[in-house]
């Protein structure tokens, strides 16, 4: 289905990523399109599933009031699964990948500061399978096309 995204698609679907409550009626006048047209579009995208759902992208503040780190994760050979379940209970995880590498997940975490990352990582460092793990702590983001627009 992606190959089947027009230009038309992928300017709608940048403008909803932007804001996803944008008014339908506003959507079309950026797109010099018909409303229904953009309905369309919309619903098909959702039926496709190219859309997958809407969600909550937090503000600047709450940013500002968060440490946020990246953890690389090396796991013992047969644990992976335990230590995605272990992880997965921690609220303070934002996102897991499998990457390649010397590491075997790469997760982003956000505490309300360093004492609450220093424990979490300790946590993290304790579950049964993890073997190693190594962490940078997000000083300031210099480039975020997902962020709100200003």
């Amino acid at each position: 289905m992606i190959d089947a995204l027009d230009a038309t698609d992928r300017h709608l679907l940048s403008l909803l990523q932007a804001n996803a409550r944008e008014p339908v009626a506003t959507l079309a006048r950026q797109l010099g399109l018909a409303r229904t047209t953009v309905v369309a579009r919309i619903a098909r995208l959702e039926r496709t599933g190219v859309i997958a759902g809407y969600g909550v992208r937090l503000g600047r503040a709450m940013e500002a009031a968060s440490v946020r780190a990246y953890c690389s994760i090396n796991v013992g050979a047969k644990t992976g699964v335990a230590v995605m379940n272990a992880l997965k209970r921690l609220p303070e995880i934002e996102e897991v990948s499998a990457v390649s590498g010397a590491f075997d997940y790469l997760v982003l975490l956000r505490c309300a500061d360093t004492e609450q990352l220093d424990a979490l990582l300790d946590h993290i460092g304790m579950i049964d399978g993890v073997n190693h793990t190594q962490t940078s702590v997000v000083l300031s983001r210099k480039l975020d096309r997902r962020a709100a627009v200003a």
